[in-house]
């Protein structure tokens, strides 16, 4: 399963380490919960209909991390795991996908975080947590790896983080410290409603960070929760609610269809790939992993509206080629093959 580094294209990861060294000014550090999913052997079915289920490493943080590193840049993680199998097996997927696991924690009094995704017939996915509570909640701010984030040319996170103490503080804690070292902020809200008290103490955890982030990725969906209601379609509800002015970009995702993408010198939009979804498990965080990637080795991007356009097209595709495999982990692209995708794509 995780020991497939060649997913996607076929690109040998192991030709990427002469690269890491060099890409250490690069470095991605991502903070956050990683667990293991369980995911129905067929789609289409409930949980309780499922025959059998087959377990990979999930976690949006996580995700990005191996993302960004598959595709040859240089990426950390920072989070708690259960000292127990579980939490050890993910630690070396990491460890097998080059994501420096230095940041990683175990409990010993509480378990890796678990999650069974149904898959819906068009490749949805419906969560069931068990989290009661899971040791990526339980990392204090004494735990955290000052000097790697300290490294971090960007700092990535969600808002899961932010739902108990003490993970809260300590997320809060490496922001600061990566904001203080010169690393650019990334948010991605990734909002799991089920995760949180009330669909309020969720509106106001996932904006309670709002303007600290330089960079922020959100879906369709997540625009219209978190406005309460309004079109996210509409460019006055995007810039009026949800651009703060020390911003430097807002991606909106739009599945298949692409993305749009806001700064304060222009917007735009651009289409996606369109290819057959088994399991959209990840495509979103592999569509950040993708941008960071290219962020890391140019942060001129944030100015260059073209080499914006072309980082979103290659993020674009990271997203689209994930949803054709199941898992997020697992079903990962390596930069050859979303180049080869993109060539496809631009000559049909």
């Amino acid at each position: 399963m995780a020991g497939n580094l060649t997913t996607g294209g076929g690109e040998d990861l192991l030709g990427d380490m002469n690269r890491k060294s060099a890409n250490m000014d690069s470095l991605v550090v991502c903070f956050g919960e990683f667990l293991i999913d369980f995911v129905p052997t067929v789609g289409g079915v409930s949980l309780a209909e499922a025959p059998a289920f087959k377990k990979a490493p999930g976690g949006a943080p996580a995700n990005v991390a191996v993302c960004v590193s598959r595709l040859g840049g240089s990426s950390a993680f920072i989070g708690k795991v259960g000292d127990d199998e579980f939490g050890h097996m993910l630690a070396n997927i990491l460890k097998e996908n080059y994501v420096d696991n230095t940041g990683m924690r175990f409990d010993q009094s509480a378990r890796t975080a678990l999650a069974f995704v149904t898959l819906r017939a068009d490749g949805e996915r419906e969560f069931l947590f068990f989290r009661h509570p899971s040791a990526d909640m339980r990392l204090h701010e004494s735990e955290l790896d000052i000097n790697l984030i300290n490294k971090a040319k960007i700092f990535h996170y969600g808002s899961i983080s932010l739902i108990e103490e003490p993970c809260r503080s300590a997320q809060l804690a490496a922001m600061t410290i990566a904001k203080k070292s010169g690393s650019i902020l990334s948010y991605d809200p990734n909002l799991r409603l089920p995760l949180w008290p009330s669909a309020e103490a969720a509106r106001e955890g996932i904006m309670s960070i709002w303007e600290q982030a330089d960079l922020i990725k959100v879906s369709e969906d997540e625009i219209t929760f978190l406005t309460e209601g309004c079109d996210p379609y509409d460019d006055n509800v995007v810039m009026n609610k949800l651009f703060h002015p020390n911003l430097k970009l807002l991606i909106i995702t739009e599945g298949s269809a692409g993305c749009r993408y806001y700064t304060k010198a222009f917007k735009g939009r651009v289409p996606g790939i369109k290819v057959k979804a088994v399991d959209t498990t990840g495509a979103g965080d592999a569509f950040v992993g993708g941008l960071l990637s290219s962020l890391a080795s140019d942060l001129n991007l944030f100015q260059d509206e073209k080499g914006l356009r072309e980082a979103l097209a290659f993020a674009n595709a990271c997203g689209a080629l994930t949803v054709t495999g199941r898992g997020a982990i697992p079903a990962l692209p390596t930069k050859q093959a979303v180049v080869d995708a993109l060539t496809k794509y631009n000559a049909s």
